[in-house]
């Protein structure tokens, strides 16, 4: 199964067999997304000495994050499942990271109690948000939050919340100070689709390849042009 991860900074792909993963290729500088995901694809398959036609599925990671990211990424599983005719996986960025800190966590997240909180960073100090259990069940759902003293209080005084994302570590200072916040670093990858992606395979949870959209959380609000001397 080829993996398509595009809505933050990172364009990252990845390729899976089964729950094995095969190969990865990515890259964490931004707004690189359409220069480099179908050459990344492209040396994926070398890497892998699969052939782009062996791929029986396309998971792609939509959102919420980054309005182009997200288009970009959305429009290539697109193009590849509908020429290759094989079904698209539609998995929310923000339990691909919860996933991430499953494996990536440090061996926190199986805690009985432990609540998984992956952040994707939004402007200044808000980000996307939601809270999952150590089963992966969703408890809160998305949001878009305004992080402060406050934030996560409730939530905080009842047990642990393992924070992680790219939002994390601009909110990690004034999370800190409970005494019940964990944080997990690590990078956003096409790798932590693999899991969500091959559960939604075996239910037969496919996304519908012509109209399916990126879930975008908030609306796009385009800047208006400003032209210097007018």
């Amino acid at each position: 199964m080829l993996h398509i991860e595009t809505a933050t900074e990172v364009c990252s792909v990845a390729l899976s067999e089964g729950d094995r993963l095969l190969a990865v290729c990515e890259s964490a500088d931004g707004n690189s997304h359409s220069k480099n995901l179908l050459p990344f694809i492209d040396e994926l398959c070398r890497e892998s000495g699969r052939a782009l036609r062996d791929i029986d599925g396309v998971a792609v990671s939509v959102g919420p994050g980054s309005y182009t990211g997200l288009r970009i990424g959305v429009s290539t599983a697109k193009g590849i499942a509908y020429a290759l005719q094989v079904p698209v996986m539609a998995v929310g960025t923000l339990e691909s990271i919860a996933y991430g800190a499953l494996a990536e966590g440090g061996g926190e997240c199986p805690a009985a109690g432990l609540q998984i909180v992956p952040m994707i960073d939004a402007r200044r100090m808000e980000v996307f948000t939601c809270r999952y259990n150590e089963k992966m069940e969703e408890v809160a759902p998305a949001e878009a939050l305004i992080v402060d003293e406050e934030a996560f209080a409730g939530p905080l005084a009842q047990q642990v919340l393992l924070f992680c994302g790219n939002g994390m570590p601009k909110c990690k200072e004034l999370l800190a100070q409970s005494p019940n916040a964990r944080f997990a670093e690590f990078a956003i990858s096409a790798r932590h689709l693999v899991q969500p992606a091959l559960k939604r395979w075996k239910a037969g949870d496919f996304a519908d390849t012509a109209y399916f959209e990126p879930f975008y959380l908030k609306e796009y609000v385009a800047a208006k042009p400003h032209v210097k001397g007018l």
